[in-house]
C-alpha cells in the first residue's frame, strides 16, 4: 500500500470505469448491428468482448481500495477476477495482432484476385481472399485464441485453493498450492512471450504498410495530401494504442514477478516493483477507453453507425 495505489490510482481507475462503460456501451450496441461479413469486424467485435469483460473486473478492485468486502473480497479478486483481467488484456492483445496481419496482407501483399465486402476501412478497396480477412477462418481463428487463453489461466483459478484468512489474503501467492505458484510463473512468462512476440509482428507489419503507403502518396499532388494524413491515423492508431497502454507493463512485469516467486529481493525493492507494476498495471486498464478511437478509425462501417 502506498499514497499512490490508494489516493492517486483509486480516482484514476474510477474514472476509466465510468468512460469505459460509456465508450463500450456504445461500441457493443454498434456492433451488434454490424455484420461480421469480414475478419477485421470479427477481430474488432471480439477486441470490444475483451474490453467489456476487462470493465467488468473494475468494480471489484474499487471496492476492494475502498475498504469494501473485507478480506473476502480480496479473495475473490485473487482467485477470479484478476485471472479475468489478465486473460482478458492478452486476448486484445493478440486481436490486435491479427488485424496487424489483415491490414498488412490487404494492403502490403494484396491477392491478385479480389472479391469486393461490405466491410469497408478507411483505406478502402477490395477486400482480398486471403484467409485473415475471411469471416469464416477469423471467427475460426476467435475461437482457438479464447480457448489457448481459458486452458492457460484456468489452472489459475483452481490452484488458488489454499486456505484464506484475513493476513493470507493480502498476498495472493499465499492462497496458491506449490503447483500453482509453478504454474502462475509458468503462465506469466507464456503470455508475457506472446507479448513481446505480438509487438514484433506489429512493428514488422506497420513499418511494411508506412513504406507502401508512403510510395504510395509520394507522387499524389499537394491538395490531396490530407487523405495521405487520414490514412496514416486509422493505420497506426492500433501501434500507438499498443505502445502506450502494453509495453511499459511488460517491461516491468518479469523483474515483478520475480519478486514473487523468488528469494533475495530487499523489502525496499519489492516496494518499487509493485509500484511500477500498479503504475503500468493502470496504462494497460487505459486500453479499455482507447480502443474505442480504433473501431472508429479503422472500420467506416462502424463510425458510419455511429454517426
Amino acid at each position: 500500500s502506498s499514497v499512490f495505489t490508494h489516493q492517486v490510482l483509486l480516482p484514476l481507475y474510477l474514472v476509466i470505469c465510468v468512460v469505459g462503460v460509456a465508450l463500450n456501451g456504445v461500441a457493443a450496441w454498434i456492433f451488434f448491428r454490424v455484420p461480421a461479413d469480414c475478419g477485421l469486424v470479427v477481430y474488432l467485435k471480439n477486441m470490444a468482448v475483451a474490453d467489456l469483460l476487462m470493465l467488468s473486473t473494475f468494480p471489484f478492485r474499487l471496492a476492494a481500495q475502498l475498504g469494501l468486502g473485507g478480506w473476502r473480497l480480496e479473495v475473490i479478486i485473487c482467485r477470479y477476477t484478476a485471472v479475468l483481467f489478465y486473460s482478458s488484456m492478452y486476448v486484445g492483445i493478440l486481436f490486435m495482432g491479427f488485424i496487424s496481419l489483415e491490414r498488412y496482407a490487404k494492403i502490403v501483399r494484396p491477392s491478385p484476385s479480389a472479391s469486393s465486402s461490405t466491410c469497408r476501412s478507411r483505406l478502402g478497396g477490395a477486400s482480398s481472399l486471403h484467409l485473415l480477412q475471411r469471416a469464416g477462418f477469423a471467427r475460426v481463428l476467435a475461437l482457438f485464441t479464447w480457448s489457448l487463453l481459458i486452458l492457460c489461466v484456468l489452472p489459475n483459478v483452481i490452484l488458488t485453493s489454499r486456505p484464506a484468512d484475513e493476513l493470507t489474503s493480502k498476498d495472493c501467492m499465499k492462497l496458491k498450492t506449490p503447483l500453482g505458484v509453478h504454474w502462475h510463473k509458468v503462465s506469466i512468462f507464456f503470455n508475457v512471450s506472446l507479448f513481446w512476440a505480438t509487438l514484433l509482428v506489429l512493428v514488422f507489419c506497420y513499418a511494411s504498410i508506412a513504406r507502401r503507403v508512403y510510395q504510395s502518396y509520394r507522387r499524389v499532388r499537394r491538395d490531396n495530401s490530407d487523405v495521405c494524413r487520414k490514412s496514416n491515423r486509422s493505420i497506426f492508431s492500433i501501434l500507438v494504442v499498443f505502445f502506450i497502454c502494453f509495453v511499459p507493463y511488460h517491461v516491468c512485469r518479469i523483474p515483478y514477478t520475480l519478486t514473487q516467486t523468488a528469494s533475495g529481493f530487499s523489502r525496499d525493492t519489492r516496494f518499487l516493483l509493485f509500484q511500477l507494476k500498479e503504475g503500468t498495471l493502470f496504462l494497460s486498464a487505459l486500453n479499455v477507453c482507447l480502443d474505442p478511437i480504433i473501431y472508429f478509425l479503422m472500420c467506416r462501417t462502424f463510425r458510419e453507425s455511429l454517426l
